[in-house]
């Protein structure tokens, strides 16, 4: 497990839902994410709840404590979570947007508490007294409050969110300059054969037929594909069968048939 990993805390504070609580469970195993803690939850049978999709484990192991300050007791930066709304706020407020890299930079180095209130009343002011800062996921003023589970995965997503950390995927191979003219001629011969590319206007339609290639980012497997299709489709023009009864037989196979 990484450092954010075994240092986050998700804290639910007098949670009401089983369902919700399950919810959370299950995002929390999305993102790599296994503290759970639960303060004076409504119901006790959230461990059965049948939300936590391959998370039972989170649930099992969750901690259950009579008050905030003893679910806390262990971490040395506590962030609350808050739709605001007409609070009078005694402590800095950031966007989850701005929140995510403050929580990530202290998770590498020492343990942090995310905490989130009931899914009727939210952190009361006397549950925010014990955060150093809080933070809101930007929403519609309309319908500002969201689920438990929901804003609890789009915390977590967040904390993953680094663009610096971002895995790389290899991008696929893009053609040469070689392959891209093999295209344009096949293309070029076909539009010559079929009569769109008449004398006149030759030469001006070659080059417009040039960049829209070039413009197609092909890569180089698909290139291979398309010099298949064209080479198909001159071969079968040049048998004297209309093309578009050759595409239509699929039995009839002549060279580079894909």
């Amino acid at each position: 497990m990484d450092a954010a990993g075994d240092w986050l805390r998700v804290v639910l504070v007098a949670p009401r839902n089983p369902l919700n609580i399950g919810a959370a469970a299950r995002a929390m195993s999305n993102f790599g994410f296994t503290r759970l803690r639960l303060v004076r939850p409504y119901d006790v049978a959230f461990r059965e709840a049948r939300s936590a999709v391959r998370s039972r484990y989170i649930l099992e192991q969750a901690e259950i404590f009579d008050s905030i300050a003893d679910a806390i007791a262990d971490c040395s930066l506590v962030a609350g979570t808050t739709a605001v709304g007409n609070r009078d706020l005694h402590v800095p407020l950031h966007r989850l947007e701005g929140a995510g890299p403050l929580l990530r930079a202290h998770l590498q180095t020492a343990p942090a508490a995310l905490l989130f209130g009931s899914e009727k009343f939210g952190l009361s002011n006397e549950d925010m007294s014990y955060c150093h800062w809080l933070l809101r996921i930007p929403s519609r003023e309309e319908h500002g409050s969201m689920n438990l589970g929901q804003a609890v995965s789009i915390c977590l997503y967040e904390l993953r969110r680094d663009s610096d950390a971002v895995r790389q995927f290899s991008a696929p191979e893009r053609a040469d300059s070689g392959q891209y003219e093999q295209v344009t001629a096949l293309l070029l011969d076909i539009l010559h054969r079929s009569g769109y590319i008449n004398q006149r206007t030759s030469k001006s339609s070659e080059m417009k037929i040039r960049r829209l290639v070039q413009r197609l980012g092909l890569g180089a497997s698909d290139t291979e594909t398309w010099l298949g299709i064209f080479r198909q489709i001159l071969w079968r023009t040049k048998q004297g069968e209309p093309v578009q009864n050759a595409i239509l037989d699929r039995d009839d196979e002549g060279p580079d048939h894909v």
